[in-house]
């Protein structure tokens, strides 16, 4: 039986070169090797989205980059979270076995509260891990790619599926979670994860992780002008043109490491490394060898995104196909949860 891999981006904004390299050309990659659903995670914009047209046009956004980016609605099924009414359901049942301590520690909560200076933070903030939960196991999934600041979310969902089946089928061995021993197979299939290529962590603008939250990204899909703005504005040091450049804590280099292919990088990486000539080794000129290997990597893409921006009806129908085969492989699964908790 062909694996079922899960997993989304958030349309809480222009989608950027970290959601491409950190997800997205991974979500490429794997709807070759079997069932392979993506969606997008408006309900969990919510949380920072608080416009009704911005939401809606973000969503639809989304979706654009989704296939302009090579997902082929035939061998993967894309759709939006808000279109499967079986998830919040879900998210209110899941819930009800869920430990508070698991939410005050979650790291995506932390972090609001810590850095992000979030004084009065809201439920779909705290309880943000819950419906991830839920995303997960309705489809029965098997693989969730994640990158490092998303394992512990896939551990709290092991942990909660393991609790629920404990508490709900009786004679559930967690030592035994598909029941191949024991035949007592829990409700929820437990997911594995496929941690991404250490590439995925892209850094942003000035250094940090590339995030919407942050505002230091690259947009994949901004018009050209803005693009080479924010490529102009990568934070450099004052190292002089002729001497060789550090390569630890530049976010330009990193960059130039993610986006260019590998041969371009050699080339780049051994005139950073040496310095020389005022005009081939400034930070100037490595922006520019930046922008190249973006406008390279991306130009296709950024076409068909503005040819899909056209056909509204058909990225709309796509979305609802992607939504009714993904509501049938929900079907078994609430339905067995309705049944163990007596609904």
């Amino acid at each position: 039986m062909a694996l079922r891999t899960l997993s989304g981006v958030q349309s809480s904004g222009r989608l950027h070169l970290g959601n491409y390299y950190g997800a997205i050309r991974e979500f490429v990659r794997m709807q070759h090797e079997g069932d392979a659903l993506y969606f997008i995670a408006n309900y969990h914009a919510l949380t920072s989205v608080k416009d009704p047209l911005q939401a809606r046009q973000l969503t639809f956004e989304t979706a654009l980059a989704y296939l302009a980016l090579g997902l082929d609605p035939n061998k993967a099924t894309l759709f939006r979270q808000s279109d499967i009414p079986e998830v919040t359901e879900l998210y209110w049942i899941l819930g009800s076995v869920v430990p508070m301590s698991n939410l005050e520690r979650a790291h995506s909560y932390r972090d609001k509260i810590e850095n992000r200076g979030i004084t009065n933070p809201e439920f779909g903030l705290f309880a943000y891990p819950v419906l991830m939960a839920a995303d997960i196991l309705l489809y029965d999934s098997d693989v969730v790619p994640v990158g490092k600041d998303q394992k512990q979310h896939l551990e709290f969902t092991r942990d909660w599926a393991t609790k629920f089946n404990v508490a709900y089928v009786t004679g559930y061995d967690p030592q035994d979670p598909t029941g191949e021993k024991s035949k007592k197979a829990g409700v929820f299939k437990l997911p594995v994860e496929r941690t991404r290529d250490e590439t995925a962590v892209v850094p942003g603008r000035d250094g940090q992780k590339m995030s919407k939250s942050y505002g230091n990204t690259i947009d994949l899909f901004a018009p050209d002008k803005e693009v080479e703005k924010q490529i102009k504005s990568v934070k450099t040091d004052s190292t002089p043109p002729e001497s060789p450049k550090p390569t630890e804590n530049q976010p330009l280099y990193d960059l130039l490491k993610v986006v260019l292919p590998p041969a371009a990088f050699a080339d780049a990486d051994k005139a950073w490394r040496t310095g020389g000539d005022p005009k081939t080794n400034g930070y100037g000129y490595f922006k520019g060898l930046l922008l190249d290997g973006y406008k390279q990597e991306f130009g296709a893409a950024r076409q068909r995104y503005n040819e899909l921006m056209k056909e509204p009806a058909e990225v709309e129908r796509i979305l609802k196909a992607g939504a009714e085969k993904a509501r049938g492989y929900a079907a078994p699964v609430i339905k067995r949860v309705r049944d163990a908790v007596g609904l």
